[in-house]
């Protein structure tokens, strides 16, 4: 566990954009295991969809995570979800914890407190090619609802999702 530092979760504003996507781009050569991503010309993978975050507040949903006062990742949320009809469920678009929190809690701590934050029904999509997100999100998922989470599986571009819906209200 993170062993007793102070993990928390707070909105990003736009000030914070260069941060994020700092962030993004660490977050996204994580993923660049998984995916065929490509880095650009100018050495970056970059995020085209960040800008909409500062643009469309009550649809797009920034937090950083930190950990001990130290920024430890992000999560990016918007409402309504790709793989849902409702415009209301909160899709948890992007999460991200650097390499030397993981496995601390700092996650778990941080997914708690997004939840918690916001009383909706809410949609986690992870690939399901991506195994160490699958692991990371089946154990989180059941450990906040109590319950084991039964995820459906849905297209993707590259790789089917394995998607998880539960309702936070309740908590």
């Amino acid at each position: 566990m993170f062993s007793g530092n102070a993990v928390i979760l707070e909105p990003a504003k736009p000030v914070d954009g260069p941060v994020l996507s700092n962030l993004l781009e660490l977050y996204i050569h994580d993923l660049s295991d998984v995916f065929a991503l490509e880095i650009r010309e100018d050495g970056r993978f970059g995020y085209e969809k960040l800008p909409l975050y500062w643009s469309e507040p009550d649809h797009r949903f920034p937090f950083l995570i930190r950990c001990d006062g130290r920024i430890a990742g992000f999560a990016l949320v918007t409402r309504g979800s790709p793989v849902t009809t409702d415009p209301d469920d909160f899709d948890l678009s992007e999460f991200f914890v650097a390499r030397r929190y993981r496995r601390s809690g700092v996650g778990r701590e941080a997914a708690f407190q997004l939840w918690n934050r916001h009383a909706v029904r809410w949609i986690v999509r992870v690939s399901e090619a991506n195994v160490g997100g699958c692991n990371f999100w089946t154990k989180t998922i059941a450990e906040y609802t109590g319950q084991t989470p039964t995820p459906s599986s849905h297209p993707g571009r590259l790789h089917p999702w394995r998607v998880f819906a539960f309702d936070s209200a309740s908590k």
